[in-house]
């Protein structure tokens, strides 16, 4: 017994030997890949950079406080200008009238009266015809001015910072008779998802659905792009 004993004792102290040998070598290579993660450099991340609880405050309330609709009231205050200036569109014609009344004095019409013999009451008649002429042409142009725009209209019923919400808006015109479209776009380092109906090359049709929508309970502005 004695004999078999010594052996015995010497294989477990090499097991335990072992062992210990193995969690040294195991904890060293834990530590030597902790070392390496937090040390070495990582594409994309700076590991220098802290940021402060003010900082962190300030952009919750920043982002708190964002509206992706703040856009439309830039673009909604020219509308009030092209308004006021159709008047002025509606008045330039009346300027015409006196380029018609200055024909009297037109050299080739008084060359022409020399040649053909003509009495002087013969040409003063000749004047009104054009002008006669020109005063239908006035309301013609006037009506032109105010349906030919130089601009596009689309009606935004709204802007939202997720595309499902956009979807849910656009699903909603839909079941209204509209059909709307959605478009990106980048708005204070944001993309804004915008719910648009259009374009219109006339402003009263544009109108006339911005007044549709909100019968309706759908808030609705009406932006204009030049074209």
């Amino acid at each position: 017994m004695k004999q078999l004993s010594a052996p015995l004792r010497a294989q477990v102290g090499g097991t335990l030997i072992g062992l210990v040998i193995g969690l040294l070598v195991g904890l060293g290579i834990a530590l030597a890949v902790a070392v390496y993660v937090t040390r070495v450099p990582v594409p994309f991340v700076d590991r220098g950079v802290s940021r402060s609880p003010a900082k962190d405050v300030e952009e919750a309330e920043r982002n708190k406080g964002w509206n992706p609709n703040a856009g439309l009231s830039s673009q909604q205050s020219p509308l009030p200008a092209t308004e006021g200036a159709a008047p002025g569109a509606e008045g330039a014609p009346a300027v015409e009238a006196p380029s018609g009344s200055g024909l009297d004095g037109d050299p080739l019409g008084d060359l022409l009266r020399d040649k053909l013999g003509d009495t002087p009451a013969v040409p003063a008649a000749a004047p009104a015809s054009p002008g006669a002429a020109s005063s239908p042409a006035a309301p013609a142009k006037a009506a032109s001015a105010a349906t030919g725009d130089a601009a596009i209209y689309f009606v935004q019923a709204g802007a939202f910072r997720a595309p499902d919400d956009a979807q849910a808006q656009r699903a909603r015109l839909a079941m209204l008779g509209m059909a709307a479209e959605i478009t990106e776009r980048e708005q204070s380092g944001r993309t804004v998802y915008r719910v648009r109906i259009g374009p219109f090359n006339q402003k009263p049709l544009a109108e006339a659905t911005r007044v549709q929508l909100e019968a309706n309970s759908v808030d609705a502005a009406l932006v204009r792009i030049q074209r």
